[in-house]
């Protein structure tokens, strides 16, 4: 007697794969070491991105709140919204947290994740990456270079009715290409709600045609790059900062379980509740003809701009912006313990984030918001930031922040070297190693955008430690 198992065809066994791509990040760091690539040279982009910037029409103007096309205030709520329901709404924010600040605020509503993406090919044994020459009306330069593919859903799914983005299916299509990378990252904490990004490292297969206003370029030309102000923007560097790099010799002052724990730990302690509310009649804050400001004038406004641009998906619009008050200073407290390199994260509280609390560097200020308080009351360890000898300041460059919603926000970005800080610093911060943080961004909503674009910049090659 023959039974079903022993006459059924044997189903092929299916191939199993390594859990991890262990040459990648040896690929990774040989690209950040290659300062010249195989298409454009380092010295040539500045000309061909002053030349992008010549092919193409951009203006950006302020204009009154009442000429925002398009957009107005809801008459029940006082929310800014757009007559389509999409894009985004700025709404008010009441956020309270367990024995600490309790404050209200206007935020940005805008659902929908988007996608940025690089693409990435080799050029002679060496990885390249596929950069984009983007304009975006926030940005006090308003063209930098960007991800491949920079896009909300409503921006590739033309709800503005506008052209095609291009390369977006490398990042949509299953078989284009192999993933890299791919996880959900935050937006600022302060000034969005609960918005997250796919950020993405695709290799792409095959031929890739470039378009005019793309260039492919290695890590470490990036990183030369990062070693000047308002070059590379914020969406390219939270991209890049998810690059796998070897791990040296693996050796930390905490291992990621205590590394892990110590974090849920802060997670757990802190019990933030951010509440939507109004923005009409929104506590502490005024609404004029031209913005929506605090009545003391720290923080920032609520602003209104109307755009051309020749090269954008849709070439005239008006919208809002964000804009901040002052120059931020964003700087990673760093020290050599046992011979390796370790940076002082924090625990921060931010009204947008999706969980409590993110990591983010040890100094994220803007300090002409502080400038009244003396003593204790300072933010920690700003003023040993901004008073650091020059000799211990291993890197400081300004940079963008995200151009299409925050008009001229602007920070310092710095790496400052400084052995007195204890090896137990204070609660709500941690010595970790970069290669602990970068592991933590293949998982989602572990490290704030700040945190991200300081990695970027160790990823890259732009600074040493």
């Amino acid at each position: 007697m023959i039974t079903y198992a022993e006459s059924a065809p044997r189903s092929a066994e299916p191939a199993l794969k390594p859990p991890y791509d262990a040459d990648l990040p040896y690929r990774v760091a040989r690209s950040a070491a290659a300062t010249e690539g195989a298409v454009m040279r380092t010295a040539d982009v500045a000309d061909w991105l002053d030349e992008r910037r010549a092919a193409h029409r951009f203006e950006v103007e302020r204009i009154p709140l009442a000429e925002l096309d398009g957009w107005s205030f809801d008459g029940a709520t006082g929310n800014l919204g757009h007559r389509s329901g999409r894009f985004f709404t700025v709404e008010g924010l009441r956020v309270t947290t367990s024995g600490g600040p309790r404050w209200h605020q206007p935020i940005i509503k805008q659902p929908e994740v988007g996608i940025l993406g690089i693409l990435v090919k080799d050029f002679g044994g060496v990885p390249h990456f596929l950069m984009q020459a983007k304009m975006e009306p926030g940005n006090r330069n308003l063209l930098q270079l960007s991800p491949t593919v920079q896009a909300t859903r409503s921006n590739y799914t033309k709800a503005h009715k506008g052209a095609d983005v291009k390369y977006i299916e490398y990042f949509t299509e299953p078989g284009r290409g192999r993933v890299l990378a791919d996880s959900l990252q935050s937006e600022h904490g302060s000034w969005f709600l609960r918005k997250s990004n796919r950020n993405m490292l695709v290799e792409a297969t095959g031929d890739v045609p470039v378009h005019d206003d793309f260039v492919w370029l290695t890590l470490g030309q990036i990183g030369t790059l990062l070693r000047r102000d308002n070059v590379v923007n914020m969406d390219a560097r939270t991209v890049l900062s998810c690059a796998p790099l070897p791990d040296g010799d693996g050796l930390a002052l905490h291992s990621d379980t205590e590394l892990l724990s110590w974090f849920t730990t802060e997670r757990s302690r802190h019990d933030v509740h951010a509440e939507r509310v109004p923005l009409g009649g929104l506590p502490g804050w005024v609404r004029g003809e031209w913005s929506i400001e605090r009545a003391d004038g720290r923080y920032f406004g609520v602003v209104g701009v109307g755009v051309r641009a020749g090269s954008r998906e849709v070439a005239r619009w008006t919208q809002p912006l964000f804009e901040p008050k002052g120059l931020g200073v964003t700087a990673f407290l760093t020290r050599r313990i046992g011979g390796v390199p370790h940076l002082l994260a924090h625990a921060r509280v931010e009204g947008g984030f999706a969980d409590t609390v993110e990591l983010g560097p040890t100094v994220q200020y803007t300090p002409g918001n502080y400038a009244h308080l003396t003593g204790p009351d300072r933010p920690p360890f700003l003023d040993l930031v901004l008073g650091a000898d020059p000799r211990r300041v291993r890197y400081d460059t300004v940079h963008s922040e995200e151009g299409g919603r925050f008009l001229n926000a602007e920070s310092r970005y710095l790496f400052v070297e400084a052995d007195e800080v204890p090896l137990d610093p204070p609660p709500g911060y941690v010595w970790a190693t970069p290669r602990q943080l970068t592991r933590l961004l293949r998982h989602n909503h572990y490290l704030n955008v700040q945190a991200r674009t300081l990695l970027s910049c160790l990823t890259a090659g732009a600074v040493a430690l």
